[in-house]
């Protein structure tokens, strides 16, 4: 867990169906998803390619409002790369603009699904 204290928060709730028309338009792929989430996603197939990419969004635009800005404020959501960590939870890497925003602050995340609704909260941590 980061340590430090909290000086920002972002909750993002999507239906994961409004993104299945958008995540087939490659110009939204390049703009919202870093160059390795894409190529994960396309070994995905069906509702699960689906669930990953929905997942991800939410959790970029969780950071986003975390970041003090929006989707179209200046920091590419490709920058705000999801992962996931060893222990299966979903960790942030922020390149570019996300990391300069971001400076020496980390970026906690959290992600659920529930039948077609996804979730995701994002907490930005400034180091003690």
């Amino acid at each position: 867990m980061t340590s430090g204290r909290p000086v920002g928060v972002g909750l993002d709730v999507l239906d994961r169906d409004e993104l299945k028309r958008l995540v087939t338009r490659g110009w939204f792929l390049r703009y919202c998803y870093a160059p390795e989430e894409i190529e994960q996603a396309r070994a995905l197939q069906g509702v699960r390619r689906l669930e990953y990419l929905a997942g991800r969004f939410a959790a970029k635009e969780a950071v986003l409002k975390a970041l003090g800005r929006g989707l179209l404020q200046g920091v590419a959501p490709r920058n705000i790369r999801v992962e996931r960590a060893a222990d299966g939870s979903p960790r942030v890497e922020l390149r570019g603009e996300a990391a300069r925003v971001a400076s020496r602050r980390t970026v906690r995340v959290s992600i659920t699904h529930k039948k077609t609704v996804v979730a995701a909260a994002a907490l930005l941590v400034q180091p003690e």
